[in-house]
Order: C-alpha cells, then sequence, then structure tokens
C-alpha cells in the first residue's frame, strides 16, 4: 500500500497548476458572464498533452490513467478554472470507446478525443426516466444497415461544443422486460438531431441542452459493441465520470480554502487576524479534513478503475465525498469573507450553483446511498 504520488504524477499536477494560474478564476468567469468557451485554456491544456492523458498511446493518447486525468481535473479546479468536458469527452466516452470499440471505431475517434481536436459529448438522461435507466424511451431501431433513433435526452453537457455525442438507446426488451440498451456514437450535425439550450443559474461556460431525435439515421458501424449490450459497458465510463467529477469537486473545495486561509490570516478585527479565533479556524480545519478523505476515496476508485477491478463502490463514495467536502469548504469560505463572501470582487458566491450541482449530478447522494445501502451493507432494494 503506498499512499505517495509518483513522479510522473507530480509533474502533472505541477504542469497543469502552471498552465491553469495563466488563466484562473477571473478570466473563467469573465467567459461563462460573456456566453463565451474556454477555448484557450482548453486548447493549451490539449496542446500539452494532458486532455488525452488517460487514453492509450496507441492512439494518441498519453497512455496513463483515470488517476491521472483526475489530477489534471483536481488542478484546474483549483485554479479556479474547471473544464467540464474532461469530465465527460475523454473520461466517459473515451475509456468505454478505448475498451469497447472496435479497431475501426477507435482509429476513428480516439485521436481527435486524445489530442483535444475534438470532443464528444454523453446523452442518457431523459425528462422521464430520471436514475432510472432502464426506463429510457429513446429508441433505436434497426433499418437494414442502420438504425433509427427517436427520442429525447436532457441535461446533455457541451453539445453545441462537440463534434460527436454518445447517445444510448433502447431496442426491444429482454426476458424480464427489462430494456436492451445500446450504445450509438452520432454526429452532432445529424439530420434530424436538434439542441435547445436549457437556461441554467450556473457560472460556467458550458450550456446544457434537450435533444431532440427525430428519426436520426445511424450507421449500424456507429454501435459500440453488440446491441443492447450498453448497460454493463456504461460504468467503464460511468465510473470515470465520477470519479473524475469528484476531483473536480475536491479542486474546487481546494480553491475556496485557499481564499478562506488567506483572507483570515489578512483580516483583522480586534487587534489579531479572525483566523486566530477557534470559531473560524475549526470549521475550516474541519472542512480541510473532510476534503482529504475524499480525495483519498477519489484515489482509490482511480486506482481499482485503472486496474481493471471493480471501482463502482469507490467511485459512488468519493463523488458523495467530495460533493459533500467540496460545498462545506465553500459554504465556510463565504462565512468567513462575512459580508464580503457574497460580492463579487471576492469570486466565492458565482462558484455556489456548480458547486452545489456536484450533489445533484451527476448522479444524485440519495441515489449513491441507495447504491451503498443495496450493495455495500446488503440491505433490501428501496426502489
Amino acid at each position: 500500500m503506498d499512499f505517495q504520488e509518483t513522479g510522473e504524477q507530480k509533474m502533472v499536477r505541477e504542469a497543469v497548476r502552471k498552465i491553469a494560474s495563466g488563466f484562473g478564476r477571473a478570466y473563467y468567469v469573465e467567459k461563462a458572464r460573456a456566453g463565451q468557451k474556454t477555448t484557450e485554456l482548453w486548447s493549451a491544456v490539449a496542446e500539452a498533452g494532458f486532455v488525452g492523458i488517460n487514453l492509450p498511446e496507441a492512439y494518441g493518447g498519453g497512455g496513463m490513467g483515470v488517476s491521472e486525468l483526475a489530477l489534471v481535473c483536481e488542478e484546474l479546479a483549483a485554479q479556479g478554472c474547471p473544464l467540464l468536458l474532461l469530465v465527460v469527452s475523454p473520461a466517459i466516452c473515451g475509456e468505454i470507446i478505448a475498451r469497447f470499440g472496435s479497431e475501426g471505431q477507435k482509429q476513428a475517434w480516439l485521436p481527435g478525443l486524445a489530442s483535444g481536436r475534438s470532443r464528444m459529448a454523453f446523452a442518457i438522461t431523459e425528462p422521464d426516466a430520471g436514475s432510472n435507466s432502464h426506463n429510457l424511451s429513446t429508441t433505436a431501431t434497426r433499418t437494414g444497415e442502420c438504425y433509427r433513433l427517436h427520442g429525447q435526452k436532457y441535461y446533455i453537457s457541451g453539445v453545441d461544443e462537440s463534434e460527436q455525442v454518445l447517445v444510448v438507446a433502447r431496442g426491444s426488451a429482454d426476458a424480464g422486460g427489462r430494456a436492451r440498451l445500446s450504445l450509438f456514437v452520432v454526429d452532432t450535425d445529424a439530420p434530424g438531431l436538434r439542441k435547445t439550450p436549457i437556461p441554467v443559474e450556473i457560472v460556467g461556460p458550458e450550456k446544457q441542452f434537450t435533444l431532440f431525435l427525430d428519426d436520426v439515421t445511424v450507421p449500424a458501424d456507429r454501435l459500440i459493441g453488440e446491441e443492447g449490450g450498453a448497460l454493463r459497458r456504461l460504468f467503464a465510463g460511468l465510473n470515470p465520470e465520477r470519479i473524475t467529477g469528484a476531483a473536480m469537486a475536491i479542486g474546487s473545495g481546494r480553491y475556496a480554502l485557499d481564499k478562506a486561509s488567506a483572507y483570515a490570516n489578512a483580516r483583522r478585527v480586534w487587534g489579531a487576524p479572525i483566523g486566530a479565533h477557534q470559531g473560524l479556524s475549526h470549521p475550516l480545519a474541519k472542512a480541510k479534513i473532510e476534503l482529504e478523505l475524499a480525495r483519498l476515496m477519489t484515489q482509490k476508485a482511480a486506482w481499482l478503475h485503472d486496474r481493471g477491478l471493480d471501482a463502482g463502490e469507490a467511485a459512488n463514495m468519493a463523488k458523495y465525498a467530495a460533493a459533500e467536502a467540496a460545498l462545506a469548504c465553500l459554504d465556510q469560505a463565504i462565512q468567513v469573507h462575512g459580508g464580503n463572501g457574497f460580492a463579487t470582487e471576492f469570486g466565492l458566491l458565482d462558484m455556489w450553483g456548480a458547486t452545489r450541482l456536484a450533489r445533484t449530478a451527476p448522479v444524485s447522494r440519495e441515489m449513491v446511498l441507495n447504491y451503498v445501502a443495496e450493495h455495500s451493507l446488503g440491505l433490501p432494494r428501496s426502489y
């Protein structure tokens, strides 16, 4: 058991930190409020080879793992400029295609994803399905050498920045009446695919969309793996999504704690820094402890995934712990700043929406608790 990061991992952290510090929170917020994309930051991270750090070297990737991609996500967020599409494009889509795609599919999409020149969105959620993937209504019907997709997807991140979207659709039911799910790579400019923005109160450059698939024709060679076998494959991408999402939350928590600590050292009331008072120092210390515990579980989950072991429990626990810890860090940072915590100048309250989102997406805290109750504790299924 070794808790020491490797020399390569330390180099990744330092290199990403250096890139991100050249942009920072002010750049990120300015772009977000102007409705623009953080293209320059994405390009800088991509040119340094970090967008596809987890993807195989044979297809232009870094040949490392989700452990290293999580470091990239964490360090960007720790500088106040997270890149949400790292959680989607290389983590979900890249991992699924790298593990289960045919050689032709890998050649077609992995080099672009690895270099950052192209991005791939992911579409599973639907308005009426919620967390019940068996209740998906988007259908894929085989007609000769093509499939025809019909349905609607909801809260799809960054599809306006992506060349393709990995769509989860259902075919015929299995013997138990449950949906047999399949995965398709669909071009975002495909005829019949329409996207509508969903306005959200989150300060971030990535937008959310409702997707309408109206008789979208997809060649059969866009099917990832065999028809109906997506449910098992999905977790090759959903576990990395939870891991990198947790890492991003941890980075945001670090950013908030750094701001709070600096302010608590500089702000003097009654002749002493406010950080000298236990009423402020203890909550900050507690938040730091919770953040480090979440980081340990995130590292464990990534370690398991990269070794082909079952990372489901650890990935869910990491996502839960990181979301709770990050929100606690931000809340206490705002409290330490007093009235200044609400001032635009101090750059904390604009983090609230994205940090609070971590409790809800990509999987809600309630569904994580359901998972742990059933799979870790052996309790009866509650839903």
